[in-house]
Order: C-alpha cells, then sequence, then structure tokens
C-alpha cells in the first residue's frame, strides 16, 4: 500500500500575550490528525494596530489557518476582518470556553490583556523587556540601544538571541548586535553614556562546528567565508581585539549553556550598576 504523502500547511498563532496558551492548542489540535506537518509562524505580544498591521501582512504572504488570542475588540475585529478579506480560516480558540463561563457565572468578561497570568509589576516588567528584545534582536533599531540594561556583542552563532530572550525572562532589557565582517557597528556602544556591552567570545573551531551544522541543517551548500577555517578564526581575532581595544568585559560561550551565559552577564550587569 502506497504511503501518503505528509500535508504541509501553515498555521498562524497570534497573541497579545506569551502565546502558551494559543501554541498549546495548536499542537493539542494538530496531535488528532496523522500525517500532518504545520508550519507554525507565531507572533506574540501583539499589542498594537501597527503590530497587527505588520501580522497581517505576513498572513497574506503565507496563506493558511489563523489561530488568536487577542483580548483587544479592536485588534480582533482588525485581525477578523482582514482575514475575511483574504478569504482565510480564522478563529478565536478560546472564545467558545470564554463564552460558556460567562454565561453561566452571568458575568461580562474584562477584555484585560494577559489577565490569565498574575498581574504585577514584576510581570511587566518582563513583558517589557522580551518585547524588547524581540524589537532589538540581531542589530535592529540601533537607535534605541541607548534604552537597554545591557547589549550583547559578538560574531553570529554566539547565543545572542537565546540569551537575550533568557535575561528578558529575568526582567532585563538585552540588546544584541552582530559583528558582521565590513559592516561598521553603531556608534552607541562607543558612547562613555552607553549601557553595559558584553563581548561573547567563542572558540573558532568550536565556532566552525556550530556553523557547520547549522547550514546541515538548513539543507544548505554555499558556505563562503560562513564556515571557512582561515575566515572564520580572522573573525574570531578580530572581534577579540576588538572586546580588548574597548575594555568591554567579555564571556566565553565556547562550552557554556545558555542559563550559564545569563547568569554570568547578570553578575556582570550588577557590578555595573554599582559602579
Amino acid at each position: 500500500m502506497r504511503e501518503r504523502l505528509a500535508i504541509y500547511f501553515n498555521v498562524h498563532l497570534v497573541s497579545d500575550s506569551t502565546g502558551e496558551t494559543l501554541a498549546g492548542v495548536m499542537r493539542a489540535t494538530c496531535a488528532q490528525f496523522d500525517n500532518i506537518l504545520p508550519v507554525e509562524h507565531s507572533y506574540f505580544l501583539v499589542r498594537s494596530a501597527r503590530q497587527l498591521e505588520r501580522v497581517i501582512r505576513e498572513i497574506e504572504e503565507a496563506p493558511g489557518l489563523v489561530m488568536f488570542t487577542l483580548s483587544s475588540l479592536e485588534h480582533r475585529a482588525m485581525l477578523e476582518d482582514a482575514c475575511a478579506r483574504m478569504n482565510m480560516p480564522c478563529v478565536a480558540v478560546l472564545d467558545p470556553v470564554l463564552d460558556i463561563t460567562s454565561r453561566y457565572l452571568g458575568l461580562e468578561l474584562n477584555h484585560r490583556v494577559g489577565a490569565a497570568r498574575r498581574l504585577n509589576a514584576e510581570y511587566f516588567k518582563r513583558i517589557d523587556a522580551l518585547d524588547y528584545a524581540m524589537y532589538h534582536d540581531d542589530g535592529q533599531q540601533a537607535v534605541e540601544l541607548l534604552a537597554a540594561d545591557v547589549i550583547l556583542v559578538g560574531v553570529s552563532r554566539t547565543s545572542k538571541t537565546p540569551t537575550s530572550v533568557y535575561l528578558a525572562h529575568r526582567g532585563v532589557k538585552a540588546a544584541n548586535v552582530p559583528i558582521v565582517p565590513g559592516v561598521p557597528l553603531p556608534d552607541i556602544l562607543f558612547q562613555e553614556n552607553r549601557p553595559l556591552v558584553v563581548g561573547l567570545l567563542i572558540t573558532a573551531d568550536r565556532l566552525i562546528h556550530i556553523r557547520r551544522n547549522r547550514l546541515a541543517a538548513m539543507k544548505e551548500t554555499r558556505a563562503g567565508d560562513y564556515t571557512d577555517e582561515d575566515a572564520v578564526r580572522r573573525e574570531v581575532m578580530e572581534a577579540q581585539k576588538l572586546f580588548e581595544r574597548e575594555g568591554w568585559p567579555t564571556i566565553d560561550v565556547s562550552r557554556r549553556s545558555i542559563e550559564e551565559t545569563a547568569a554570568q552577564v547578570l553578575n556582570l550587569l550588577a557590578e555595573h550598576r554599582e559602579q
């Protein structure tokens, strides 16, 4: 009997919170079907019309099922109207449960964003930090780097992004800037009143190994200088010289986990604030 080919389809997850509930519902739903492979597109912490407009554009470019948890009635209507125009299925996954609970209790919904979580100052601090990390990943929005608590700088594949996200969960606003050969770094990094800048070091051998695995996972055959041994060693050496010249504290991430790197950053940040 001929085996049926797997069905690939796009699933867009749109949430004004961290998206944990939404992702759980989507995966539980997909587990009820055989031989399907959903391609997840996640848009979390969507809190403004501008953010939602960007989400809608990306949905239009990759048509598929849209699942959302949005508390703002205005944003819900905006997304549902857009999906209707594009003839795209769109579902608010919590609506049936919320509706029956509301009718049973005889109470109206408060439509409060993130109401499922404990709403305290520490929670909002983490959300703000996570939002900041997402918008300042990989050198984006360089003009806003002065608002960071810490800026991580390193060559490609030194775990800058996951470390930034981990720090955000600890309430730390972490931006990260890549060192790309031939591309100047933002001027803010060299100002006197800059935030704490931490250089992420890695051995050339370890970096080559990580990059080659990355390309293999992407089935990419054109590597160029990205994995060339001499080029990578020059890249690592130039980064180390930069860190030494600027006097930035450094962390060797060659054999460190994300948690260990983040813990070291927190220690450096505490020392920096004391000074």
